[in-house]
């Protein structure tokens, strides 16, 4: 062989690395990782990959400013505070507008197990911005279920309606809002590859720099708040999930143990044997209100619902002394129970 044949073939093969190296570096980039506070104490965590590493911290923390000047029952002169105190507003802002448009139309694909006029029992029960908690009996609940149901509602573009005594809280829907509006800014952005996750509601695109899909797990709801351990690890791209569960948000008094899931057609707290409940759609404010209603309703009830509305879940639920899965048949293959669990696959 030649000595210029040789030194080709070497060229020719280092040239060859390089391009292998080149198109390596391209598919694994190392997202940029944003970080933060929203909706008083809620962590939000934002990744994206982008070419020359730009960081929207202060544009993404103005869009959940802006939210929260809208939707917060926590702030004294947001729009749903001064509706709450007036029981009208004019002019409601488009972000107003868009949530209580889902929410009727989730109200009535879950038959009022979705209900953001159940303000006024989540208050009575301490769940509020007072965070007083209470036991109430039927005379308490029944006085109060009178100002609860969306059909009393009155609205359009121009204004908001409602009766004394009426309480919004889109505490249930905000969140999964909230991720789709940065989600939607960072689409503006020409961003292919993302993560967007507010209090534990998800939105993903794409993979994640390494070119594998999105990790995110769902928390083993009979683990204490302290101890918090994975119970199913699910690998997503072009997604929203949101979970809900009473496993986080609950109070004891008096040796008695009363959940943040209230049943907007009893005035109760809800009680079946889900333990939690994660939902799958294109947008996650639609997941994040499912999520909710699924609680309400229980097991058997929220399988009717899913099969309706096409909608996918994993719902968690006791039985007996073990928990149960129950895991919709268009996402089994991305999850994986990192646990001992009875899974019950949609057939």
């Amino acid at each position: 062989m030649s000595r210029k044949l040789v030194i080709r073939i070497i060229l020719a093969i280092a040239l060859l690395i390089l391009i292998f190296q080149f198109f390596t570096s391209q598919t694994k980039i190392e997202p940029v990782h944003i970080d933060g506070k929203t909706m008083g104490s809620i962590a939000y965590n934002v990744k994206y990959t982008v070419d020359n590493n730009i960081n929207y911290k202060s544009k993404i923390d103005s869009i959940l400013v802006s939210l929260n000047n809208a939707l917060s029952t926590y702030i004294r002169d947001s729009e749903i505070s001064q509706l709450n105190q007036l029981q009208m507003i004019q002019g409601p802002s488009a972000m107003f507008m868009d949530v209580l448009k889902k929410s009727e139309e989730i109200w009535i694909t879950t038959y009022g197990a979705f209900d953001p006029t159940i303000g006024p029992l989540v208050n009575a029960w301490g769940f509020g911005p007072s965070g007083k908690p209470n036991f109430l009996d039927s005379v308490v609940v029944d006085s109060l279920i009178q100002y609860v149901g969306f059909g009393k509602l009155l609205f359009n573009q121009d204004k908001i309606e409602m009766e004394p005594g009426m309480y919004l809280d889109f505490s249930a829907i905000a969140k999964g809002y909230a991720v789709d509006l940065v989600a939607e800014f960072l689409e503006k952005k020409k961003i292919e590859n993302y993560m967007v996750e507010i209090g534990g509601e998800v939105r993903v695109k794409g993979n994640n720099g390494q070119g594998d899909p999105w990790k995110i797990g769902i928390e083993d709801p009979l683990v204490s708040k302290q101890e918090r351990k994975l119970l199913a690890i699910t690998e997503l791209s072009d997604i929203s999930m949101a979970t809900s569960g009473n496993y986080r948000n609950y109070y004891e008094k008096d040796g008695k143990t009363v959940a943040h899931t209230i049943d907007p057609r009893t005035g109760f707290n809800a009680q079946n044997n889900v333990l939690s409940a994660s939902v799958f759609a294109e947008e996650c404010v639609t997941a994040d209100a499912y999520a909710t209603a699924i609680m309400v309703l229980g097991l058997d009830a929220s399988k009717a619902l899913l099969n309706e509305n096409n909608i996918d879940a994993i719902i968690i639920y006791s039985e007996g002394d073990e928990i149960g899965a129950y895991v919709s048949q268009n996402i089994a293959s991305a999850v994986n129970f990192v646990g001992d669990i009875n899974q019950s696959p949609v057939q």
